[in-house]
């Protein structure tokens, strides 16, 4: 589950994104969080038949994100979000901004930017702070097989441990 640029709404986000249509800052974070409740009955659908689900991203990068703007509070940001499916696991990859910005195509897309990726990596810092939640941080600056290796293993172990745990919901 990435975000999905296929619904109306995803279509407006992919726009902007790619800088092709300018909204306003509070309008594409509830865009982003009404994108997110767009996929909850499916997501439901599949945890309840024992399929294990993986998001690309999900409730904090847009946390992250907006709260980096700086005329936002983390709490604002949080509050369309709650009540969301919440994740066993939410592993962070960390990369510093300056090998990010030596990725292939980095600055094609709105945010890509080292200054303001930098406020962003600050916001994820005080979203990991919340003991609530499982957060696992994994250098992705590691060869392609070894970070899989890692992600590979902490996912099994995770998933192993919350086998008979029922759902919970996010920010409650």
């Amino acid at each position: 589950f990435p975000a999905d640029r296929t619904t109306e709404i995803g279509q407006l986000i992919s726009s902007y994104l790619l800088r092709e249509k300018n909204l306003e800052d509070h309008t594409i974070h509830l865009l982003f969080s009404a994108n997110r409740w767009e996929h909850v009955p499916l997501m439901k659908e599949k945890l309840h038949q024992g399929i294990t689900v993986v998001v690309d991203r999900y409730a904090f990068s847009g946390v992250a994100f907006t709260s980096a703007k700086g005329n936002f509070c983390l709490d604002w940001c949080k509050q369309p979000d709650v009540g969301l499916p919440k994740p066993d696991l939410i592993l962070f990859l960390q990369l510093s901004p300056e090998e990010a910005a030596e990725r292939e195509n980095f600055g094609h897309e709105r945010y890509e930017s080292s200054s303001f990726q930098e406020k962003v990596l600050q916001s994820f810092y005080c979203l990991m702070e919340d003991k609530s939640l499982n957060w696992k941080t994994v250098d992705a600056s590691q060869s392609i097989e070894d970070l899989h290796r890692e992600i590979k293993s902490i996912a099994e172990e995770t998933m192993q441990e919350v086998q008979h745990k029922p759902l919970g919901e996010l920010w409650k």
